[in-house]
């Protein structure tokens, strides 16, 4: 799918389009905190590319002495107003392990996933080249999760409002990435997506501090209870506006 796929603005709402999509929501207007938001993104994602840059080369190391195929991956990802982008993350799976699983979320106990990279899965090492995306425009350190347009196509088309989280750029971390598991069905998807619709709405200085103590303390071992305790964090459902007595639709290989 993403060799068919041009990344420019216009060709990528036309192949949502073509896809069954919904097309997401018009642009917002930019917000006088957008352009502080940028300049903080910089600066601090570059800093902290290089600060771990050492631990992404142990572990480009063990990756590569344990299991064949490429150290750091790219896979297509749709960021703020439906853009598509490659996102980059260091290879915690089996090479080509979605030729026999196809596209779907990973789940506990996933057997495509290497030893190695549970273990760097479970210290969030894989996510560092995100750093990269930061620093090129394409994702912000605070956002919404950025998900696969496979999964893109039929979440907009099941639930109601989902499009509204495309509304900012995408985050390394976000509101919802600390409050709440990996999505793993449609109903933890409507969960995320409350905070998610809350983050957009209520962006800010001070709500994007506590965003990121939030996954310093996360990485630290709070629980995602504790963090939203210490820190007030809001909890999304005066942002939903979603039909919580829908049935949950069957999403397959999602």
């Amino acid at each position: 799918m993403a060799t068919l796929i041009d990344t420019r603005p216009s060709s990528v709402r036309v192949e949502m389009r073509i896809l069954g999509a919904p097309l997401p929501a018009a642009p917002r207007a930019p917000r006088p905190y957008d352009r502080i938001k940028a300049a903080t993104d910089f600066a601090i994602g570059t800093t902290l590319l290089v600060i771990t840059f050492p631990a992404v080369i142990v572990a480009a190391i063990a990756i590569k002495s344990t299991s064949r195929g490429r150290v750091i991956y790219s896979q297509l990802r749709v960021g703020r107003d439906g853009r598509l982008f490659n996102i980059f993350k260091l290879r915690t799976m089996y090479d080509n392990c979605e030729a026999v699983s196809g596209p779907r979320w990973s789940k506990l106990g996933d057997t495509r996933i290497t030893p190695v990279g549970r273990f760097l899965r479970r210290l969030h090492i894989d996510e560092l080249p995100q750093l990269w995306n930061v620093l090129c425009g394409d994702m912000s350190l605070v956002g919404p999760r950025p998900e696969r347009p496979e999964f893109v196509v039929p979440l907009q088309q099941a639930i109601p409002g989902y499009s509204e989280r495309l509304g900012v750029k995408p985050g390394v971390t976000g509101l919802a990435q600390i409050q709440r598991p990996p999505d793993s069905t449609i109903e933890s998807v409507r969960e995320k997506l409350l905070l998610d619709r809350c983050y957009v709405n209520r962006y800010g200085l001070w709500l994007d501090l506590r965003i990121l103590i939030g996954t310093a303390l996360y990485l630290a071992g709070v629980s995602y209870a504790g963090v939203r305790r210490l820190l007030r964090l809001p909890n999304g459902v005066s942002e939903s506006g979603l039909n919580a007595s829908m049935p949950s639709p069957s999403l397959v290989n999602v």
